[in-house]
């Protein structure tokens, strides 16, 4: 592990973070490093199975019915 100084940071930051440690019970350099890793840390991807089941349910299989035509495409050739 290796030392991080910041240095001119403003009160009301130091403050607030004193203050959010105390809500997690934690001194404000653990604080200081939750928030570090929180912002730093990249969230794992997620899944193809995952996505599609966080999708919201809006209409139904109608909605995308093919309609077959027997008259080609303008601009298509056989």
């Amino acid at each position: 592990m290796t030392d991080l100084l910041v240095r001119n940071i403003d009160e009301r930051l130091v403050r607030t973070l004193k203050e959010r440690a105390g809500m997690h019970g934690r001194s404000a350099e653990a604080e200081h490093r939750e928030i570090l890793a929180a912002a730093l840390t990249r969230p794992s991807k997620r899944g193809f199975a995952e996505v599609l089941a966080a999708m919201p349910d809006i209409g139904d299989d109608t909605d995308f019915t093919r309609v077959q035509s027997n008259k080609a495409a303008p601009g298509v050739l056989d």
